[in-house]
């Protein structure tokens, strides 16, 4: 009677070569699991051979696994299993592995010449005229963000951006898909934001999860307009009130005039522990909100000018207001200003 005659359906495939073998382990690297490993130690120590009608079942996905790996070899001749010497397994394994490295190698050097005509057709793609003074308006929010993330996709080295006041859920969702393979690419992302973001949930997961992989974010406690830079060779700026129309502007001295004032509202502004403001929430960040209007009033800015400072609604600064007046039983903005500035130990 033959080996395959006396082997079980479980251990039946062990030593098929086709479409029905059991792919084992070898596939990922020929790392046995624990309780191959203990199979294999047991069986060596029985003398480095093992009857088939001898493995319990429970030990069947474990031997399966030592044969696909090749540790185990099916002896036809006496029905059982004998051990192989994990060196020679290395060995083979290591050069199947090194064989699949240099073939995945030069299927990435052939990627680029394997998608060129879908990368020719990219480049062919219709963009918006040229117009004269190096700047293209677009007016939809649908087609400025269809055209923004083109530039994220073409970006090579560098982003800056500005990005004031509060920036919806979604649009930060959509943003973090972006911008974390822009980053995984190599690129480089710096953003300013005013310290209002730091109130919204959502800002803080997007600021912590971007920092993780590189980008660097900094708040600015000052008015500044939004703007994007790519590579320093194509800058887009709102160019209405309602951000409904953006001038991407490729005009060289106009980039360097918009790179030099971002790189001072940079230069002034405060670096943020996000994932710190991630952990203590929204409210641990909101604290100061009211301080900081106070702060501004006391310097003599209307409730509009503080609102703009701050990226805040007028409604909420006001709000923050009637909380300082109580805090500080002041009538009026004068007066609440007053005191502020230390007016109170006057009286």
């Amino acid at each position: 009677m033959t080996f395959e005659e006396t082997a079980d359906p479980a251990t039946a495939p062990e030593t098929g070569t086709g479409a029905d073998a059991v792919p084992g382990p070898a596939a990922s690297g020929g790392e046995p699991d624990e309780a191959a490993r203990r199979l294999y130690l047991a069986i060596l120590a029985d003398g480095g051979r093992v009857p088939v009608a001898d493995v319990p079942e429970p030990d069947r996905p474990a031997l399966r696994q030592l044969v696909a790996i090749g540790l185990l070899m099916p002896n036809p001749i006496d029905a059982c299993y004998t051990a192989v010497s994990p060196r020679s397994v290395s060995d083979r394994l290591g050069t199947e592995l090194r064989s699949e490295a240099t073939r995945l190698l030069v299927r990435a050097e052939s990627l680029p010449g394997t998608l060129d005509a879908l990368t020719r057709a990219y480049d062919a793609m219709p963009r918006p005229p040229q117009r004269s003074g190096g700047a293209v308006y677009i007016e939809g929010h649908t087609h400025i963000r269809h055209r923004i993330s083109q530039l994220v996709s073409d970006c090579r080295t560098e982003v800056l951006t500005a990005q004031p006041g509060h920036r919806p859920a979604d649009a930060l969702q959509g943003a973090l898909v972006q911008d974390v393979q822009l980053l995984q690419r190599g690129c480089t992302l710096r953003t300013i934001y005013q310290p209002v973001s730091i109130s919204e949930p959502a800002a803080l997961a997007y600021a912590e999860e971007v920092t993780r992989y590189g980008s660097l974010i900094r708040t600015l406690d000052e008015p500044f307009q939004r703007l994007m830079i790519f590579d320093r060779s194509v800058a887009v700026i709102s160019a209405s009130d309602d951000h409904s129309t953006a001038a991407f502007i490729t005009d060289r001295a106009a980039i360097a005039f918009i790179v030099n004032a971002f790189e001072r509202d940079w230069a002034r502004a405060d670096a943020t522990d996000w994932t710190a403001a991630l952990t203590h929430g929204p409210a641990h960040n909101t604290h100061n909100a009211p301080d900081r209007v106070g702060r501004l009033l006391a310097r003599g800015l209307t409730q509009r000018a503080v609102a703009t400072r701050l990226g805040l609604s007028e409604r909420t600064v006001a709000a923050h207001i009637s909380r300082l007046r109580d805090r500080y039983g002041a009538q009026t903005l004068f007066q609440l200003g007053w005191l502020m500035r230390g007016g109170r130990g006057d009286g």
